[in-house]
């Protein structure tokens, strides 16, 4: 058998790099900067493995006997349709958010646009699909139609509606269209109103008792609670996020973490990508001290690879499993911290610092819930009435009786 690691030195190509599987398999890819990986099957040193490394470098489909990559090609929609509107967005739109946001967002429209019209019913003779609607003549009962396709699942109904949203929002701006037809629609809420469970400080002793310091799932819990990061940063948390800054006042070096949060990379608000500054608290540089040397980030799998997004989430879900929580998660986390931080008086400037917000309303609701919370603990003593209030109450000893004469209200 081919020694795959003696040939990569060998022919030494710039760009092949080698990956192992879970299976302990080695596998070749090519990595280019900012550019997805691409797996390389030929046999390593033949002409068909020199031509695919060529097709992977210069972004090119590589056609072989065995495998013929074909580009995929989507049909141009009729203009005026809702297909045409988002394919419009998607070619033109791309400048104003990132690219996985971007990417999610397709997948929801061309899911909406596949839909068949009208939903129930007979299919109509004139259109067979939503894409084929005229997107200038959808209205708001229309937006609220497709939402509630995904009825049974709250959070992907809204996300159809801040889809949609956000696509009329750049047509109405490109002055396709005038107005936003998905303007003002109220969102569903799952059962209790407030979506991922936030934790309890009981949750949190529960789930460290089962998880020892020093270990991955230990770790995850420390970075979710000291830096509100959310899972995609979370995943790519590493030393090169954490920085020495000289405080002005003390003359002394401090440690802090500096990181672009991938979701508000581009934001609408601001053109600059907006940057979470936070201090490394102590708690928190503790438990990063286990981490293994030579990783580019401090979270890894078994195998001492770098969490994906979803893997990350699903380690997470394994670990609240194991500790007798399930119905705790990664994002319940994230809310537990902001709930303590408002309790404890955050502003919202500081809250939008911390979490990456860049609008108020996120941290408007974190700071009106732990002003109710605290209002009514100062006031659950009000609740108790006074029982003796119609008795006599003795004069304390030591205490002479007044002179004062006392009249009686004539009747």
């Amino acid at each position: 058998m081919m020694d795959v690691a003696s040939t990569m030195v060998k022919f030494n190509l710039k760009g092949v790099v080698e990956d192992r599987d879970r299976h302990g398999n080695i596998r070749l890819y090519f990595r280019a900067p900012g550019r997805k990986k691409i797996r390389l099957r030929e046999k390593p040193g033949s002409a068909e493995f020199h031509e695919e490394v060529r097709c992977a470098r210069d972004g090119v489909p590589y056609a072989s006997a065995q495998n013929v990559v074909r580009p995929v090609v989507r049909p141009v929609a009729p203009p005026g349709s809702l297909m045409w509107l988002c394919q419009e967005y998607f070619r033109r739109g791309g400048a104003e958010v990132g690219e996985g946001t971007m990417l999610r967002r397709r997948t929801i429209l061309e899911g909406v646009c596949k839909l068949p019209h009208p939903l129930s019913g007979p299919v109509s003779p004139d259109f067979s699909t939503k894409g084929s609607l005229p997107f200038a003549a959808m209205k708001r009962a229309h937006v609220k139609e497709l939402r509630d396709t995904r009825s049974d699942a709250p959070g992907a109904a809204n996300n159809i509606t801040k889809a949609i949203s956000a696509m009329f929002a750049w047509a109405k701006d490109a002055e396709l269209v005038e107005v936003n037809p998905a303007n003002g629609i109220k969102r569903l809420t799952s059962g209790n109103g407030e979506g991922f469970h936030t934790w309890e400080v009981s949750e949190i002793v529960q789930y460290e008792k089962r998880h020892a310091r020093g270990t991955m799932a230990r770790m995850a819990l420390a970075i979710f609670m000291f830096t509100g990061l959310r899972l995609s940063d979370a995943a790519i948390f590493g030393r090169q996020h954490i920085t020495q800054v000289r405080n002005k006042d003390t003359g002394t070096w401090e440690k802090w973490i500096r990181i672009k949060p991938g979701k508000t990379d581009k934001s609408k608000v601001r053109k600059e990508a907006i940057v979470v500054e936070l201090p490394l608290l102590p708690e928190l540089e503790d438990e990063l001290s286990f981490a293994p040397a030579g990783n580019l980030t401090f979270l890894v799998t078994e195998y001492g690879r770098p969490f994906s997004e979803n893997g990350l989430g699903n380690k997470m879900r394994q670990w609240c499993d194991e500790a007798g929580l399930p119905g705790c998660s990664a994002h319940g986390v994230r809310k537990a911290g902001a709930t303590v931080a408002a309790e404890n008086g955050a502003t919202h400037e500081q809250l939008k610092a911390i979490y990456g917000w860049t609008t108020y309303q996120q941290p408007d609701h974190y700071i009106r819930k732990a002003r109710r919370r605290i209002v009514a603990q100062s006031a659950r003593t009000l609740l108790v009435f006074d029982r003796n209030e119609n008795e006599n109450v003795p004069l304390l000893e030591g205490v002479e009786e007044s002179g004062t004469k006392k009249y009686k209200k004539p009747n």
